[in-house]
């Protein structure tokens, strides 16, 4: 995600302009995570007929919405070109002022916290599979990364680290294969077992807990304009983003299926801990952690700018000249990031839970509520009846979505 006002630049995407396959490679990459590891569990929850209809339509909205922000930006680049619209956060400063880029960019930093949280109790539940016989807490590994991602996230050039990102879409995807394979094993020998589960769950608070495992499974909303930015020929994003985003919502459908077929009501909320334990299983167990330990630094890196762009305020108001803060003040920040993390981290009780919580609530903020808002706003009586009843049923329905989400997440229902 990209939170620098300044800058449209982030990790795994540079000011130099992409190809058609170099973009879509970055939405793959951008918009894909570990989320998708608990599709399985979100249809075990909803049932595999809603939560194969939850998961495409929260796989248009987003699509939806992340149009309408190309849109606001390109309007905003008509009316007044000297002024660049380049970041969300921008955008927000364009539609409210100030009071909106700091309301967009709280969002988006505290999402990028959840995301961050969300890849550390990944690492440690998996981490506690793999090695059971040690008598280790899921705690007791998590706070283990925590000297190792102090250190990373002191490393200067993080494109060095951007790889591990791509290593980590490579176990997801070798992740799901193998589910996959477990579940066509199962069928060829008694056949998929729909009858045996279920299709649309009587409990009606485990929709919405689903709903937003669903919507956190599309990451990256908030590298929208980056993305759209980087490409050569502009035109052509809509169309690779429609592409792209139906290539991703049937994967995500055909893996939610598959492995609830595969596990039933066994089906844990990181479906590799459902995995037999051998060898491929195993590897591919410890090659997630691995790529997630690498690009936990990405992960923290816009958090890092923000705090770091304040450290340098402070420090010229208290010196009264231009220069920068100490290093040894910069990579204690830095470190006092990554531990407040772990200890929040170590607090949450499952990798399901939270990423259903952070999705009812962040999550459709950034992807739905903002959009429709700031279209609504930039727009107007532009807009043709159907666009302004469109824009609000996704304003109305995100709003109502995060507030009877969190509410459900927070009692426990579908836990």
């Amino acid at each position: 995600m990209d939170y620098d006002p300044k800058s449209s630049e982030t990790p795994l995407l540079s000011s130099k302009k992409t190809s058609k396959l170099q973009t879509l490679g970055n939405i793959i990459v951008t918009v894909v995570g570990t989320g998708v590891l608990g599709l399985p569990f979100a249809f075990r929850v909803a049932g595999w007929v809603a939560g194969s209809l939850g998961v495409a339509i929260v796989g248009i909205s987003t699509y939806y919405c992340m149009l309408l922000l190309v849109k606001c930006r390109d309007k905003l680049a008509i009316e007044e070109p000297l002024a660049e619209s380049r970041s969300y956060g921008d955008l927000g400063y364009r539609c409210f002022g100030t009071s909106g880029r700091y309301l967009t960019e709280v969002v988006l930093v505290v999402a990028q916290c959840a995301g961050s949280i969300a890849y550390l109790i990944f690492i440690g539940q998996n981490l506690d599979s793999v090695f059971q016989r040690n008598g280790l807490s899921i705690t007791a590994y998590i706070f283990m990364l925590v000297p190792i991602e102090i250190g990373l996230s002191w490393i200067g050039s993080l494109s060095s680290l951007a790889p591990f990102s791509i290593f980590a879409d490579v176990c997801n995807i070798l992740a799901m294969g193998i589910v996959m394979k477990e579940d066509v094993r199962q069928a060829i020998e008694g056949g998929l077992p729909f009858g045996e589960r279920t299709a649309i769950t009587s409990n009606i608070g485990g929709l919405p807990f689903a709903a937003g495992m669903a919507v956190f499974c599309f990451e990256g909303f908030g590298m929208t304009l980056a993305l759209e930015n980087s490409m050569k020929d502009k035109s052509k994003f809509p169309k690779l983003l429609a592409q792209t985003f139906s290539g991703i919502t049937l994967v995500y459908i055909l893996f939610g299926l598959c492995g609830y077929m595969a596990f039933g009501e066994e089906t844990k909320d990181i479906v590799t801990l459902n995995l037999p334990r051998n060898w491929s299983s195993l590897t591919v167990q410890v090659g997630l952690c691995l790529g997630l330990m690498f690009t936990f630094p990405i992960m923290l890196h816009p958090i890092n700018e923000i705090m770091e762009g304040k450290l340098r305020i402070i420090h010229r108001n208290n010196n009264n000249d231009s220069t920068e803060p100490g290093k040894t003040t910069i990579y204690t920040s830095r470190a006092i990031v990554v531990v407040v993390l772990a200890v929040i981290a170590s607090f949450v009780p499952e990798f399901g839970v939270f990423a259903s919580f952070t999705g009812s609530t962040l999550c459709a903020s950034l992807s739905f509520i903002l959009p429709a808002t700031f279209h609504l706003k930039l727009f107007g009586s532009s807009l043709r009846i159907w666009q302004i009843v469109l824009d609000f049923i996704v304003l109305i329905s995100g709003i109502f979505f995060a507030v009877y989400g969190t509410y459900n997440t927070i009692v426990g229902v579908g836990a």
